[in-house]
């Protein structure tokens, strides 16, 4: 709710920020799909949009007023960029800190230093659920082959996993005996993982919070999550998970999101298993699986996020339609240019294509959203309408 108050001219309560009103430029660092879709919402409430990334004509770079080009350890150009906007945020969580450093010399940083620092490592993720009580898998921290050894005979099955740069079955490894471990250590290739507990879970879901730089909190009712491959492959909303259960997933973000001091839109991940919810993991940014909020919710993830950063109200999350998203992965392209045509004939069908290059197996390169009536029927759209291409 927008904040009222009898302060002459116009000044704000103690503590708050003032607002990034329309107008102003908004920096995002990274430039793929994410940045492209949060640039689109940008221009639409009337923001100006700079980009930076090491890459150029990126997704958002096209569509952004600037696209800067340059490696994220060149301080100068991260200088620059600051330097050049109202305030700053991110569509990616593995941003090096000293850029964070360099540009938060000049203007606000979103999500924040302690959001941005555990979620991108697992160990300290897994260790911050455990000190607030948070439902989570058990879990081991592994730095050697001996330590893995050790801690196979605790927790077997599991899932061997990198401390940070994973996404998307990246960085993992599935040890289901002691026949596993060596191959998983050497496959893995790291200094320092965790071994986490294999759920036997009946499904995924997700849960997308977003916090204001002034503190206000809001939530979408969750998603729930089927994955192809280790890789999103469709998401429907609503989630067909209890009321009661529901409730308990948005006060576990909210928790998150106050402990870390998170500013933005953040999504956790969690499992259903025999009317528990537990953990997986957490991101501090704009989530696929919130990508068919444009089309089916009051307020889209990219506008929420942008309205937190920059200290606006927080929009309306309700749903104003049932939805579902598919992920459209580079194998659509193998047989030639997808049949966009048949794909769009289908009745409450989107596309959406994020303008990357060159197709590749497994690179997602767009999605597709269906509104309907039921869920099921969303559901039975979207799917159609990917094997219509």
């Amino acid at each position: 709710m927008n904040v009222q108050n009898d302060l002459p001219n116009g000044q704000l309560p103690a503590g708050q920020l003032p607002p990034v009103l329309p107008g102003s430029t908004i920096g995002i660092f990274g430039s793929g799909q994410l940045g492209k879709m949060m640039t689109t919402a940008a221009k639409l409430m009337g923001y100006r949009v700079h980009v930076f990334s090491p890459d150029a004509s990126t997704p958002a770079g096209q569509v952004a007023d600037r696209e800067f080009q340059a490696a994220y350890e060149d301080v100068e150009a991260v200088e620059e960029f600051a330097k050049s906007v109202d305030v700053i945020t991110l569509e990616f969580e593995n941003i090096p800190v000293a850029a964070l450093a360099a540009a938060g010399k000049h203007v606000k940083v979103y999500p924040g230093d302690q959001a941005l620092a555990i979620p991108q490592n697992r160990s300290l993720e897994k260790n911050f659920l455990r000190d607030h009580d948070i439902p989570t898998c058990e879990f081991r921290i592994v730095r050697t082959l001996d330590e893995l050894k050790a801690a196979g005979q605790q927790i077997m099955p599991g899932v061997l996993k990198t401390t940070s740069g994973g996404y998307d079955g990246k960085g993992q490894y599935v040890i289901r005996s002691a026949d596993d471990i060596e191959t998983a250590w050497a496959e893995l290739k790291t200094d320092e993982a965790i071994l986490e507990e294999f759920i036997e879970f009946q499904y995924e879901f997700s849960v997308i919070g977003a916090r204001s730089a002034n503190g206000q909190f809001a939530a979408y009712r969750s998603f729930r999550n089927d994955h192809r491959n280790q890789i999103l492959d469709v998401s429907i909303s609503p989630s067909g998970l209890e009321a009661s259960l529901d409730a308990q997933a948005t006060e576990v973000v909210q928790g998150i999101m106050e402990g870390l001091n998170a500013v933005g839109v953040l999504c956790v991940e969690f499992f259903y298993r025999d009317g528990q919810i537990l953990v997986n993991e957490m991101a501090p940014r704009p989530h696929n699986s919130g990508h068919l909020t444009i089309e089916g919710h009051a307020t889209s993830q990219f506008e929420q996020h942008l309205r937190a950063v920059c200290g606006l109200p927080l929009g309306a999350t309700a749903q104003v339609a049932p939805a579902a998203m598919v992920n459209l992965l580079g194998d659509c392209w193998s047989g030639g240019e997808p049949n966009w045509q048949a794909c769009l004939e289908l009745p409450g069908v989107s596309l959406h294509l994020y303008g990357k290059e060159k197709p590749a197996a497994a690179r997602k390169m767009g999605h597709i959203t269906a509104v309907a009536d039921t869920v099921e029927e969303a559901r039975r759209l979207a799917v159609a309408a990917r094997d219509s291409l």
